[in-house]
């Protein structure tokens, strides 16, 4: 497993920016998928974007066009920038490692996929 150690949560007015970052370490971090999830109350955690050890990336259709998803792998870092918030993106986020080195993207959309979890940052947008 890796531990993660996510910061750049807080409070927000619709419309604005947050940038989330999650460094890691114990393992190498290049070759593993990142993804980030989030769970607002009363709901399932959801995954809100995902990228690959090579750099590709998915997204869940609510935060396309207004989330990205990023890595520098000399940082051992991956980051969410969100834009254009909206008070349906408040949640916890968290962000999370996938088990097996080299996956495909389209094998980590999963939670099942991950086994190394951060221990969330709350996002708050209010209206």
């Amino acid at each position: 497993q890796v531990q993660l150690v996510e910061s750049g949560g807080g409070l927000v007015q619709a419309g604005g920016s947050l940038r989330l970052s999650c460094a890691a370490s114990g393992r190498t971090f290049s070759r593993y998928a990142m993804g980030w999830f989030r769970q607002a109350p009363g709901k399932e955690r959801e995954i809100v974007a995902a990228i690959s050890w090579i750099g590709t990336t998915y997204y869940v259709d609510s935060v396309k066009g207004r989330f990205t998803i990023s890595r520098d792998n000399a940082k051992n870092t991956v980051y969410l920038q969100m834009n254009s918030l909206k008070p349906e993106d408040t949640a916890v986020y968290y962000c999370a490692a996938d088990r097996n080195p080299g996956s495909a993207l389209s094998t980590t959309l999963a939670r099942d996929e991950y086994d190394s979890w951060g221990q969330g940052t709350q996002v708050t947008v209010s209206s």
